[in-house]
C-alpha cells in the first residue's frame, strides 16, 4: 500500500516561509520521481516542483525557481519542499505524489496540505 503523507502547512504572513514535508510508505523510490502541485480554489493544479530519486534532480516551475527548494532524505523516505517569500499568491492545498521516472503520470497521491498566505 502507497501511502503519501504531507505534513508543514499552515497560515503565514506574505513574505514569511514555511517547509513543507511529504513522507512516503510502501515503495521504494530508486526509480521514481517525487513531484510538487498546488491547486487554489478556482484554479486547476498547477505543478510546483519535482525530483528525481536516484540521482537527486530537480525542477521547477518558473513562478517558483528562486523562491522555492525542493529535496529528499534518502532514509526517511521524505521530500521536502522549502517556500520562501511567500505571497499571498501562493495560499493553496499542495499535494505531492509519485511518478515513474519515464511515465508522464503521477500513480499516488497524498491528501494535500493547506497553505494559507495573507497579505
Amino acid at each position: 500500500q502507497v501511502q503519501l503523507v504531507e505534513s508543514g502547512g499552515g497560515s503565514v504572513q506574505a513574505g514569511g516561509s514555511l517547509r513543507l514535508s511529504c513522507a512516503v510508505s510502501g515503495r521504494t523510490l530508486s526509480n521514481y520521481a517525487i513531484g510538487w502541485f498546488r491547486q487554489a480554489p478556482g484554479k486547476e493544479r498547477e505543478f510546483v516542483a519535482s525530483i528525481n530519486w536516484r540521482g537527486g534532480s530537480t525542477y521547477y516551475a518558473d513562478s517558483m525557481k528562486g523562491r522555492f527548494t525542493i529535496s529528499r532524505d534518502n532514509a526517511k523516505n521524505t521530500v521536502s519542499l522549502q517556500m520562501d517569500s511567500l505571497k499571498p499568491e501562493d495560499t493553496a492545498v499542495y499535494y505531492c505524489a509519485t511518478r515513474g521516472v519515464g511515465r508522464r503520470e503521477y500513480d499516488y497521491w497524498g491528501q494535500g496540505t493547506q497553505v494559507t498566505v495573507s497579505s
